[in-house]
């Protein structure tokens, strides 16, 4: 087959799920395995290293809200560089770059030394998943992308969750060191794998210009038998944008959404945080042995899991704002439950993976509505912005957890105010339906 013009967009629109995209869509899964893996793991140990080091549950507020404030700086930092210089760079530099990270967490003996490692590692954790989300929708035809952005992002679910089951087998036997030693040598393999085999955006490619060799070598990965001469003209929609990303977001009609879907991911991410990493603690204190109570937290990420497989097939069918809204509500009712069963063994477990399926499920939802929503050229900025600013949340919702808890507040009354920022996200998600309504 031979062209003189090469539409990327209907090569991309026409593409198959053929071995090329599901090996991309296994790498960008696995990448964000181990980024939900790494930074949940501080929330698994967190009850080993209180009994090793004889530390009080308050004083680990600072290292939670520590490695979550780098993934802030991260995701507004390094985002902007994937939509200058790419997404495959950026992905594999940070992959290694955490996995160095990590490494060095098995050596640690204060929480001084564990608070700067853990901010130090969520600098490079902060630009993995707004790039993968954004490289995965760069691949996939319309009809299949949000389903496709979903399914790569609950990667991120699938570690977290992994992560309780692996520390609850790994900490009794040898140690919290060891689940960061894990921590570390998965992804520096995962590394050199996304060497090899990760394609760059082929739409970023051409807006920037840069290496038709690499055009033309992942064009004929997605649609075998395509002949690619020195005079074939290749094309994309969009059209290219020089701009500061970030000051795009609020050019061309975008400022409105762009400020609502901050607020969403802030509220939610709020949630998110605060239980991912006290939700094992307090169950302990409950009266629960260890091991049951990362089970429990696990389940958090199970439900999370089973919530963004689920959503995007509802998505698709009814719209981001409408689904969104029934989760954040149904979120607030399950968050605000868990504080008066926690006595309750079966009650309380459901409650947890109601709560993981609207809340942990509902975040990869908010990423993907960035993702569909901004074109190319702002798409990795979008999707990490959004990511950011909630990350200020992710980083608030640990500390005030943990001054909380500080001040003896019931467990009751901890997840009554849980409830709150979910209530504040569903009435944001009726705002941006004014704006959005598909």
């Amino acid at each position: 087959m031979t062209s003189d013009t090469i539409n990327v967009d209907q090569i991309v629109e026409q593409s198959r799920l053929g071995a090329f995209q599901i090996g991309l869509l296994l790498l960008c899964g696995a990448c964000l395995i181990i980024d939900g893996f790494d930074i949940q793991a501080m929330g698994y140990v967190a009850p080993a290293i209180i009994a090793d080091w004889h530390v009080s549950k308050a004083s680990l507020g600072p290292v939670f809200g520590a490695g979550l404030f780098g993934m802030l700086l991260g995701s507004l930092s390094l985002t902007p560089v994937g939509d200058k210089f790419g997404r495959r760079p950026v992905l594999i530099a940070s992959t290694f770059f955490f996995a160095l990270c990590m490494l060095l967490t098995t050596q640690v003996t204060s929480i001084d030394q564990l608070l700067v490692l853990r901010f130090i590692t969520g600098l490079g954790l902060g630009s993995i998943m707004p790039n993968a989300m954004a490289l995965v929708g760069e691949f996939s035809p319309s009809g299949a992308r949000v389903t496709r952005m979903m399914l790569v992002s609950c990667g991120f679910t699938v570690g977290a969750a992994v992560g309780g089951f692996v520390s609850a087998a790994l900490i009794p036997a040898f140690g919290w060191q060891s689940v960061f030693l894990v921590g570390g040598l998965v992804p520096a393999a995962l590394g050199l794998a996304m060497l090899l085999w990760l394609p760059e955006s082929i739409q970023f490619l051409i807006l920037r210009k840069r290496g038709a060799a690499q055009v033309a070598r992942w064009l004929s990965k997605l649609q075998p038998g395509l002949q690619i001469s020195s005079d074939s003209n290749i094309v994309v929609k969009e059209q290219r944008n020089d701009g500061m990303p970030v000051a795009e977001l609020f050019r061309a009609g975008r400022a409105g959404v762009t400020m609502l879907l901050w607020l969403i991911s802030f509220m939610n991410l709020i949630n998110l945080y605060f239980l991912s990493n006290w939700l094992p603690t307090l169950i302990k204190d409950a009266g629960y042995s260890t091991g049951t109570a990362v089970l429990i937290g696990t389940s958090l990420q199970v439900g999370g899991i089973v919530g963004t497989l689920t959503l995007g097939w509802f998505i698709n069918r009814f719209g981001f704002t409408k689904v969104l809204g029934c989760c954040f509500v149904t979120a607030c009712v399950f968050i605000a439950l868990i504080g008066h069963v926690a006595t309750m063994p079966a009650l309380l477990l459901l409650c947890v993976v109601v709560a993981g399926f609207c809340v942990v499920g509902g975040q990869p939802a908010v990423n993907a509505l960035a993702g569909t929503y901004y074109p190319t050229t702002l798409r990795s900025t979008g999707i990490g912005w959004a990511l950011g600013i909630g990350r200020i949340g992710s980083v608030l919702g640990p500390v005030i957890g943990g001054q909380l808890i500080a001040l003896q507040w019931a467990n009751s009354a901890l997840f009554m105010a849980a409830a709150v920022p979910a209530v504040i996200s569903a009435l944001t998600v009726v705002r941006l339906h004014a704006y959005r309504p598909r």
